[in-house]
Protein backbone atom coordinates (compact mmCIF):
# COMPACT_ATOMS: atom_id res chain seq x y z
CA UNK A 1 0.00 0.00 0.00
CA UNK A 2 1.05 3.65 -0.14
CA UNK A 3 0.88 6.67 2.10
CA UNK A 4 0.41 10.30 1.10
CA UNK A 5 2.70 11.63 -1.65
CA UNK A 6 3.13 8.14 -3.05
CA UNK A 7 5.82 6.88 -0.66
CA UNK A 8 5.86 3.07 -0.69
CA UNK A 9 5.27 1.52 2.72
CA UNK A 10 7.04 -1.78 3.20
CA UNK A 11 5.42 -4.60 5.12
CA UNK A 12 7.12 -5.39 8.39
CA UNK A 13 9.62 -7.91 7.25
CA UNK A 14 13.22 -7.96 6.11
CA UNK A 15 13.31 -7.29 2.34
CA UNK A 16 14.39 -10.12 0.09
CA UNK A 17 18.14 -10.30 -0.45
CA UNK A 18 19.10 -9.04 3.00
CA UNK A 19 20.66 -11.32 5.59
CA UNK A 20 18.24 -12.12 8.40
CA UNK A 21 18.21 -9.89 11.44
CA UNK A 22 20.14 -11.56 14.31
CA UNK A 23 17.86 -13.40 16.68
CA UNK A 24 17.71 -11.85 20.13
CA UNK A 25 18.94 -8.39 19.06
CA UNK A 26 16.86 -5.97 21.14
CA UNK A 27 17.92 -2.54 19.93
CA UNK A 28 17.42 -0.77 16.62
CA UNK A 29 20.54 -2.11 14.95
CA UNK A 30 21.35 -2.25 11.26
CA UNK A 31 23.65 -4.34 9.08
CA UNK A 32 26.50 -1.85 9.56
CA UNK A 33 26.63 -2.18 13.35
CA UNK A 34 24.91 1.16 13.97
CA UNK A 35 22.28 1.45 16.67
CA UNK A 36 19.56 4.11 16.62
CA UNK A 37 18.99 5.63 20.05
CA UNK A 38 17.68 9.05 18.91
CA UNK A 39 14.02 9.08 17.83
CA UNK A 40 12.54 12.00 15.86
CA UNK A 41 8.74 12.01 16.01
CA UNK A 42 6.78 14.22 13.62
CA UNK A 43 3.57 15.34 15.33
CA UNK A 44 2.07 17.05 12.29
CA UNK A 45 2.83 17.93 8.69
CA UNK A 46 1.16 21.33 9.11
CA UNK A 47 3.23 24.50 9.50
CA UNK A 48 2.49 28.21 9.92
CA UNK A 49 5.53 29.26 7.86
CA UNK A 50 6.28 28.72 4.18
CA UNK A 51 10.07 28.60 4.13
CA UNK A 52 11.33 28.78 0.56
CA UNK A 53 13.73 25.83 1.02
CA UNK A 54 10.98 23.61 2.43
CA UNK A 55 7.44 24.40 1.26
CA UNK A 56 5.78 26.05 -1.74
CA UNK A 57 4.12 29.43 -1.21
CA UNK A 58 0.64 27.87 -1.29
CA UNK A 59 1.60 25.17 1.21
CA UNK A 60 1.03 21.44 0.85
CA UNK A 61 -2.09 19.28 1.26
CA UNK A 62 -2.46 18.39 4.92
CA UNK A 63 -2.67 14.80 6.06
CA UNK A 64 -6.29 13.91 6.93
CA UNK A 65 -6.64 13.92 10.70
CA UNK A 66 -7.85 10.33 10.87
CA UNK A 67 -4.61 9.23 9.18
CA UNK A 68 -2.40 11.04 11.69
CA UNK A 69 -1.38 9.32 14.90
CA UNK A 70 -3.43 10.20 17.95
CA UNK A 71 -1.83 11.21 21.23
CA UNK A 72 -2.46 7.71 22.61
CA UNK A 73 -0.80 6.12 19.57
CA UNK A 74 2.20 8.44 19.75
CA UNK A 75 2.75 7.75 23.44
CA UNK A 76 2.41 4.02 22.88
CA UNK A 77 4.97 3.96 20.06
CA UNK A 78 7.39 6.18 21.96
CA UNK A 79 6.96 3.87 24.94
CA UNK A 80 7.84 0.85 22.81
CA UNK A 81 10.90 2.67 21.48
CA UNK A 82 12.07 3.54 24.99
CA UNK A 83 11.26 0.29 26.81
CA UNK A 84 11.90 -2.27 24.09
CA UNK A 85 14.24 -0.69 21.56
CA UNK A 86 16.81 1.28 23.54
CA UNK A 87 15.82 4.80 22.50
CA UNK A 88 17.21 7.39 24.91
CA UNK A 89 16.43 10.67 23.18
CA UNK A 90 13.06 11.73 21.78
CA UNK A 91 12.65 14.89 19.74
CA UNK A 92 9.23 16.08 18.65
CA UNK A 93 9.18 17.79 15.27
CA UNK A 94 6.76 18.76 12.52
CA UNK A 95 5.80 20.57 10.38
CA UNK A 96 5.38 22.75 13.43
CA UNK A 97 4.75 20.71 16.59
CA UNK A 98 3.32 23.67 18.51
CA UNK A 99 0.27 23.35 16.25
CA UNK A 100 -0.71 20.14 18.07
CA UNK A 101 -3.32 21.12 20.63
CA UNK A 102 -2.46 18.02 22.67
CA UNK A 103 1.31 18.68 22.73
CA UNK A 104 1.44 19.20 26.50
CA UNK A 105 -0.40 15.92 27.10
CA UNK A 106 1.99 14.04 24.79
CA UNK A 107 5.07 15.46 26.50
CA UNK A 108 3.69 14.85 29.99
CA UNK A 109 3.02 11.20 29.26
CA UNK A 110 6.32 10.60 27.49
CA UNK A 111 8.20 12.24 30.36
CA UNK A 112 6.58 9.69 32.70
CA UNK A 113 8.03 6.74 30.78
CA UNK A 114 10.60 4.49 32.44
CA UNK A 115 13.41 4.82 31.68
CA UNK A 116 12.73 8.50 31.13
CA UNK A 117 14.04 9.70 27.75
CA UNK A 118 15.54 13.13 27.14
CA UNK A 119 12.74 15.10 25.46
CA UNK A 120 13.34 17.99 23.08
CA UNK A 121 11.35 19.96 20.54
CA UNK A 122 12.27 21.41 17.16
CA UNK A 123 10.11 24.46 16.54
CA UNK A 124 9.88 27.76 14.70
CA UNK A 125 9.00 29.28 18.12
CA UNK A 126 5.84 31.01 16.90
CA UNK A 127 3.58 30.74 19.95
CA UNK A 128 6.38 29.47 22.18
CA UNK A 129 6.36 32.65 24.29
CA UNK A 130 2.90 31.74 25.58
CA UNK A 131 3.66 28.04 26.15
CA UNK A 132 7.30 27.74 27.23
CA UNK A 133 6.62 27.56 30.98
CA UNK A 134 3.81 25.04 30.53
CA UNK A 135 5.93 22.84 28.28
CA UNK A 136 8.81 22.93 30.74
CA UNK A 137 6.48 21.93 33.57
CA UNK A 138 5.16 19.07 31.41
CA UNK A 139 8.67 17.61 31.09
CA UNK A 140 10.21 19.20 28.00
CA UNK A 141 13.97 19.43 28.50
CA UNK A 142 15.11 21.77 25.72
CA UNK A 143 14.27 23.27 22.34
CA UNK A 144 15.85 23.70 18.93
CA UNK A 145 14.59 26.80 17.15
CA UNK A 146 14.73 27.39 13.40
CA UNK A 147 15.85 30.97 12.72
CA UNK A 148 17.60 32.01 9.50
CA UNK A 149 17.70 35.79 9.85
CA UNK A 150 17.58 38.55 12.45
CA UNK A 151 16.18 41.08 9.96
CA UNK A 152 12.44 41.37 9.51
CA UNK A 153 12.54 41.85 5.74
CA UNK A 154 14.88 38.92 5.15
CA UNK A 155 12.93 36.72 7.56
CA UNK A 156 9.73 37.52 5.68
CA UNK A 157 11.43 36.80 2.35
CA UNK A 158 12.61 33.40 3.56
CA UNK A 159 9.49 32.31 5.43
CA UNK A 160 6.83 34.27 3.52
CA UNK A 161 5.48 35.38 6.91
CA UNK A 162 6.13 38.56 9.01
CA UNK A 163 6.68 36.76 12.32
CA UNK A 164 10.29 37.52 13.33
CA UNK A 165 9.37 39.31 16.56
CA UNK A 166 7.18 36.40 17.65
CA UNK A 167 10.08 34.00 17.05
CA UNK A 168 12.52 36.13 19.04
CA UNK A 169 10.04 36.43 21.93
CA UNK A 170 9.65 32.65 21.84
CA UNK A 171 13.41 32.14 22.08
CA UNK A 172 13.62 34.53 25.04
CA UNK A 173 10.71 32.79 26.79
CA UNK A 174 12.31 29.38 26.27
CA UNK A 175 15.54 30.61 27.83
CA UNK A 176 13.67 32.10 30.79
CA UNK A 177 11.81 28.81 31.28
CA UNK A 178 15.05 26.83 31.42
CA UNK A 179 14.59 25.01 28.10
CA UNK A 180 18.29 25.09 27.35
CA UNK A 181 20.79 24.79 25.99
CA UNK A 182 18.83 26.37 23.17
CA UNK A 183 20.10 25.43 19.74
CA UNK A 184 19.39 27.79 16.87
CA UNK A 185 19.17 26.12 13.44
CA UNK A 186 20.03 28.34 10.48
CA UNK A 187 20.02 27.57 6.77
CA UNK A 188 21.99 29.99 4.58
CA UNK A 189 20.91 30.75 1.03
CA UNK A 190 23.24 32.49 -1.42
CA UNK A 191 22.43 36.14 -2.01
CA UNK A 192 19.65 36.07 0.59
CA UNK A 193 21.03 35.64 4.11
CA UNK A 194 24.53 34.18 3.70
CA UNK A 195 26.09 37.55 4.55
CA UNK A 196 24.34 37.40 7.94
CA UNK A 197 26.35 34.39 9.15
CA UNK A 198 28.73 36.40 11.41
CA UNK A 199 25.83 38.45 12.80
CA UNK A 200 23.91 35.29 13.68
CA UNK A 201 26.99 33.92 15.47
CA UNK A 202 27.45 37.14 17.47
CA UNK A 203 23.76 37.22 18.48
CA UNK A 204 23.79 33.57 19.55
CA UNK A 205 26.97 33.92 21.59
CA UNK A 206 25.73 37.07 23.34
CA UNK A 207 22.54 35.28 24.35
CA UNK A 208 24.16 31.99 25.37
CA UNK A 209 22.66 29.93 22.53
CA UNK A 210 24.37 27.37 20.32
CA UNK A 211 24.05 28.27 16.65
CA UNK A 212 24.06 25.42 14.13
CA UNK A 213 24.41 26.10 10.43
CA UNK A 214 22.68 23.43 8.35
CA UNK A 215 23.56 22.84 4.73
CA UNK A 216 20.49 23.11 2.54
CA UNK A 217 19.36 19.59 1.71
CA UNK A 218 17.40 18.23 -1.27
CA UNK A 219 14.16 18.04 0.70
CA UNK A 220 12.26 21.04 -0.66
CA UNK A 221 8.76 20.51 -1.98
CA UNK A 222 9.47 22.55 -5.13
CA UNK A 223 12.52 20.37 -5.97
CA UNK A 224 14.62 23.43 -6.82
CA UNK A 225 17.65 22.40 -4.73
CA UNK A 226 20.96 22.50 -6.56
CA UNK A 227 24.31 21.34 -5.28
CA UNK A 228 26.00 24.07 -7.31
CA UNK A 229 24.16 26.92 -5.59
CA UNK A 230 24.07 25.75 -1.97
CA UNK A 231 26.10 27.28 0.85
CA UNK A 232 28.50 24.55 1.99
CA UNK A 233 30.29 23.95 5.27
CA UNK A 234 33.43 25.37 3.67
CA UNK A 235 31.48 28.53 2.79
CA UNK A 236 30.28 28.81 6.40
CA UNK A 237 33.87 28.68 7.64
CA UNK A 238 34.80 31.43 5.21
CA UNK A 239 31.83 33.64 6.07
CA UNK A 240 32.07 33.25 9.84
CA UNK A 241 35.85 33.61 9.67
CA UNK A 242 35.44 37.25 8.73
CA UNK A 243 34.74 38.02 12.41
CA UNK A 244 35.37 34.82 14.41
CA UNK A 245 37.94 32.09 14.69
CA UNK A 246 36.55 28.56 14.64
CA UNK A 247 38.52 25.88 16.47
CA UNK A 248 37.28 22.30 16.41
CA UNK A 249 35.84 21.34 19.82
CA UNK A 250 37.73 18.73 21.81
CA UNK A 251 34.80 16.63 23.01
CA UNK A 252 33.92 13.62 20.84
CA UNK A 253 31.10 14.03 18.35
CA UNK A 254 29.45 10.87 19.67
CA UNK A 255 27.03 10.40 16.80
CA UNK A 256 25.75 14.00 16.77
CA UNK A 257 24.86 15.44 13.36
CA UNK A 258 26.67 18.72 14.09
CA UNK A 259 30.43 19.07 14.09
CA UNK A 260 31.07 21.54 16.89
CA UNK A 261 33.54 24.41 16.98
CA UNK A 262 34.60 26.95 19.59
CA UNK A 263 33.97 30.40 18.14
CA UNK A 264 35.93 33.41 19.42
CA UNK A 265 35.51 37.02 18.37
CA UNK A 266 38.42 38.53 16.48
CA UNK A 267 38.11 42.26 17.15
CA UNK A 268 35.94 45.20 18.12
CA UNK A 269 32.58 44.43 19.69
CA UNK A 270 33.18 40.72 19.10
CA UNK A 271 36.21 40.57 21.39
CA UNK A 272 35.44 38.46 24.44
CA UNK A 273 32.59 36.62 22.72
CA UNK A 274 33.10 32.88 22.93
CA UNK A 275 30.88 29.85 22.59
CA UNK A 276 29.98 26.83 20.53
CA UNK A 277 28.92 26.84 16.91
CA UNK A 278 27.90 23.70 15.05
CA UNK A 279 27.89 22.87 11.36
CA UNK A 280 25.65 20.12 9.99
CA UNK A 281 27.15 19.25 6.62
CA UNK A 282 24.86 16.46 5.48
CA UNK A 283 25.68 17.06 1.82
CA UNK A 284 29.40 17.81 1.63
CA UNK A 285 30.65 16.02 4.76
CA UNK A 286 28.13 13.22 5.41
CA UNK A 287 28.16 11.47 8.78
CA UNK A 288 26.14 8.39 7.82
CA UNK A 289 28.74 6.00 9.26
CA UNK A 290 27.81 7.05 12.80
CA UNK A 291 24.12 7.86 12.31
CA UNK A 292 22.05 7.01 15.39
CA UNK A 293 18.68 8.45 14.34
CA UNK A 294 15.34 6.96 13.36
CA UNK A 295 12.25 8.88 12.32
CA UNK A 296 8.55 8.30 12.87
CA UNK A 297 6.27 10.28 10.56
CA UNK A 298 3.03 11.87 11.68
CA UNK A 299 1.03 8.99 10.17
CA UNK A 300 3.13 6.37 11.95
CA UNK A 301 5.70 5.24 9.38
CA UNK A 302 9.31 4.45 10.22
CA UNK A 303 12.01 6.08 8.10
CA UNK A 304 15.46 4.64 8.71
CA UNK A 305 17.09 7.50 6.79
CA UNK A 306 16.02 11.09 6.16
CA UNK A 307 16.48 10.49 2.42
CA UNK A 308 14.66 7.16 2.22
CA UNK A 309 12.33 6.36 -0.65
CA UNK A 310 10.54 3.71 1.38
CA UNK A 311 8.89 3.60 4.78
CA UNK A 312 7.63 0.88 7.07
CA UNK A 313 4.12 1.55 8.32
CA UNK A 314 3.28 0.85 11.98
CA UNK A 315 -0.06 2.64 12.26
CA UNK A 316 -2.28 0.09 10.52
CA UNK A 317 -0.68 -2.80 12.40
CA UNK A 318 -1.14 -0.91 15.66
CA UNK A 319 -4.79 -0.16 14.88
CA UNK A 320 -5.36 -3.80 13.94
CA UNK A 321 -4.60 -4.75 17.55
CA UNK A 322 -0.95 -5.84 17.43
CA UNK A 323 0.85 -6.16 20.75
CA UNK A 324 3.97 -4.22 21.68
CA UNK A 325 6.32 -7.05 20.77
CA UNK A 326 4.93 -7.34 17.24
CA UNK A 327 5.29 -3.60 16.71
CA UNK A 328 8.83 -3.65 18.09
CA UNK A 329 9.77 -6.44 15.68
CA UNK A 330 8.39 -4.51 12.69
CA UNK A 331 10.44 -1.52 13.80
CA UNK A 332 13.58 -3.66 14.18
CA UNK A 333 13.12 -5.07 10.68
CA UNK A 334 12.80 -1.56 9.25
CA UNK A 335 16.08 -0.48 10.81
CA UNK A 336 17.89 -3.69 9.83
CA UNK A 337 17.26 -2.72 6.20
CA UNK A 338 18.78 0.76 6.62
CA UNK A 339 21.20 1.60 3.77
CA UNK A 340 24.87 2.34 4.39
CA UNK A 341 24.45 5.99 3.44
CA UNK A 342 22.07 8.52 1.96
CA UNK A 343 23.70 8.39 -1.48
CA UNK A 344 23.87 12.15 -2.12
CA UNK A 345 27.27 11.71 -3.73
CA UNK A 346 25.93 9.16 -6.19
CA UNK A 347 25.18 10.66 -9.63
CA UNK A 348 22.01 8.57 -9.72
CA UNK A 349 20.65 10.11 -6.47
CA UNK A 350 16.97 10.96 -6.68
CA UNK A 351 15.41 13.42 -4.26
CA UNK A 352 12.74 11.87 -2.00
CA UNK A 353 9.15 12.72 -2.90
CA UNK A 354 8.45 13.96 0.60
CA UNK A 355 9.63 17.38 1.70
CA UNK A 356 11.09 18.01 5.14
CA UNK A 357 7.75 19.30 6.45
CA UNK A 358 6.14 15.95 5.65
CA UNK A 359 9.00 13.86 7.03
CA UNK A 360 9.80 15.67 10.26
CA UNK A 361 13.34 16.80 11.10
Amino acid sequence: MTVSLGIPVLPGRTPAGLPPRPAGARGLIDRYDREATDLRVSLTDRCNLRCTYCMPAEGLPALPRDQALSADEIVRLVGIAVRELGVRQVRFTGGEPLLRADLVDIITRCAALEPRPEISLTTNAIGLAERAETLRAAGLDRVNVSLDSLHAATFAQLTRRPFLERVLKGVDAAAAAGLGPIKINAVLLPGVNDHEAPELVAWALRNGHELRFIEQMPLDADHTWSRDSMITAADVHRLVGERFTLERAQEPRDGAPAERFVARGRAGDDLGLEGTVGIIASVTEPFCADCRRVRLTSEGSVRSCLFSHTETGLRDTLRAGADDQALADLWRDAMWAKPAGHGLDDPSFVQPARSMSAIGG
